[in-house]
């Protein structure tokens, strides 16, 4: 499968399998081409849309802490059509200045209120951390609005934990939040992950495990230039006598006989990513399981 696409979003992702499939992607991405429906049915175009002036965004940080994070939502709420589930819950917002479209001035309300709306982003953001905390897959996190419906806290992790993510039939994501004795993971300590004979993750397509420290969520510099180690990256690997493979997750090299299979972390937090692509049965029911971050001396 070379791509992934969901234009309504204007994301394509081609897939890349290894530095010397660099220029076939380039130039499959250059035969892209996006064009309005109305010339590709070459029928007369709809009227433009008027222009906008955006509202300035804020930085993740505030986003969670500012109460001007409600100015940002009364923009944001003239776009999208009340859902007849969320009558009531506009309502509610109108009641305190939240009006689509309509600027929306923290400072206008009583000091109490804005203690109460500060406490409810506090207790809010720490339902969303304990929620991100506790989730090793994406299967409830992404997917249209029938799907996912009000489970606001799901989509506020999904939303958080990676925006734009595909829908469970396209790609699942499975995570580890801590290692296997219940501990953060940071490059201090060291892990293996491993994969028994014909345990790898079942998917149609491909998968790919990706490395990200904390709290950036960034792809993380290192002396292997190696981001991820995906399946097309397998005939490159070591087995283990038992067929299986073992991966070595840690900041320091494991030995230049084992650097074939592993995937350099930082120094300090991070976190792992394994997408799974066009996955199948198994992976989308959870009765395969991802093999635990086992911490080594």
């Amino acid at each position: 499968m070379r791509s992934d696409t969901d234009f309504a979003l204007g994301l394509i992702r081609t897939q890349l399998f290894g530095p010397s499939d660099l220029d076939n992607v380039k130039k499959i991405q250059a035969g892209y081409k996006v064009r309005a429906l109305s010339l590709y049915e070459n029928k007369p175009g709809p009227e433009p849309a008027p222009s906008i002036n955006w509202i300035a965004p804020l930085s993740p940080k505030d986003e969670q802490t500012s109460l001007n994070m409600f100015n940002v939502l009364a923009f944001v709420l003239q776009f999208c059509p009340t859902d007849p589930s969320e009558v009531a819950l506009r309502k509610s917002f109108e009641s305190i200045g939240i009006v689509p479209g309509k600027p929306f001035d923290p400072a206008s309300l009583s000091p109490s209120t804005q203690t109460s709306l500060s406490a409810g982003m506090a207790a809010g953001q720490k339902q969303i951390d304990a929620a991100r905390a506790a989730s090793t897959s994406s299967n409830d996190l992404f997917g249209t609005r029938a799907q996912m419906k009000n489970d606001y806290l799901n989509r506020a992790v999904g939303a958080q934990y990676g925006i734009l993510g595909n829908s469970a039939a396209e790609a699942v994501y499975l995570g580890w939040p801590k290692d296997a004795s219940g501990n953060p993971l940071t490059g201090a300590n060291k892990y293996v992950v491993h994969f028994a004979k014909d345990g790898l993750p079942p998917v149609r397509a491909f998968w790919s495990l990706t490395m990200y420290d904390l709290p950036q969520q960034l792809l993380v510099a290192n002396a292997l230039n190696r981001y991820l180690i995906n399946s097309p990256m397998l005939p490159a690997l070591k087995q283990d006598a038992d067929g299986g493979i073992t991966l070595y997750i840690q900041n320091s090299s494991p030995g230049k006989d084992k650097e074939s299979n592993w995937l350099p972390a930082p120094a300090g937090p991070f976190f792992i990513v394994l997408r799974c692509y066009w996955p199948q049965d198994a992976i989308l029911n959870g009765t395969w399981k991802q093999p635990p971050m086992t911490m080594v001396k």
